[in-house]
């Protein structure tokens, strides 16, 4: 077993146990989501050794192949947190058990036609907090609106919303907009709690502002490998 691995995991596990204390929150209300982009399978069955059992994708073609290669792991939940394309929703639906980056109708059109039959898929909506339409994300006046798609869409079930904080700002800030969205989402579908947020550099402002999902990569995972 790899103890940096185990000791990186451990260090920010303790940061996420101070910042919910710090918040008055119950750990037990926060996922840690582990991404593994570019990382090989391998190391997911190394985290699920001790312990991990949510791991992030951003690329349908990691996605895929890591599930396939691990599909004998049991208990081992996989989170879609890259942008989502249209001709790729069917594999995408195939691998992922949440996908927390829909960020508009077509996405969740396609995301739907890809049902399986009997099969329902955890979904958030995407908020783009930046000033830049070209980023991923919905605008914040335009949740409610989508939501509301997303909710009559009987193979989805809306769990929350999903954002980045901005570079250029105080991640608390950005995370108190996301908070005002989670609650328009909520007026839509009541139970659709997740606020999925924060990352290696914010992770504890999130907690702060009420992220229940926690996106968290090189600090768990140390740096990505070289790529070919």
């Amino acid at each position: 077993m790899d103890t940096a691995l185990a000791d990186r995991l451990a260090a920010v596990d303790d940061r996420i146990r101070d910042a919910a204390r710090a918040a008055d929150r119950d750990v037990a209300g926060i996922t840690r989501i582990v991404v593994t982009k570019f990382h090989p399978a391998a190391l997911v069955e190394d985290l699920y050794a001790l312990g991990v059992r949510h791991v992030g994708e951003n690329r349908q073609q990691e996605l895929t192949a890591k599930r396939a290669e691990l599909a004998g792991i049991p208990d081992l939940t996989w989170h879609f947190i890259g942008q989502a394309q249209t001709n790729k929703a069917r594999l995408v639906r195939a691998g992922a058990d949440a996908v927390h980056s829909v960020d508009r109708a077509r996405i969740a059109d396609a995301l739907h036609n890809a049902a399986p039959a009997r099969d329902v898929l955890d979904v958030l909506v995407q908020v783009n907090l930046t000033d830049d339409p070209g980023r991923g994300g919905v605008a914040p006046e335009a949740v409610d609106e989508l939501a509301t798609h997303v909710a009559a869409l009987d193979s989805l079930r809306l769990r929350g919303v999903m954002a980045v904080a901005p570079l250029d700002e105080q991640p608390a800030r950005a995370f108190e907009r996301l908070r005002r969205c989670a609650d328009a989402v909520r007026a839509v579908v009541p139970d659709a709690d997740w606020i999925s947020a924060g990352m290696t550099g914010d992770f504890p402002e999130a907690i702060a502002m009420g992220a229940t999902h926690l996106r968290i990569g090189s600090a768990i995972t140390g740096p990505r490998p070289p790529r070919d």
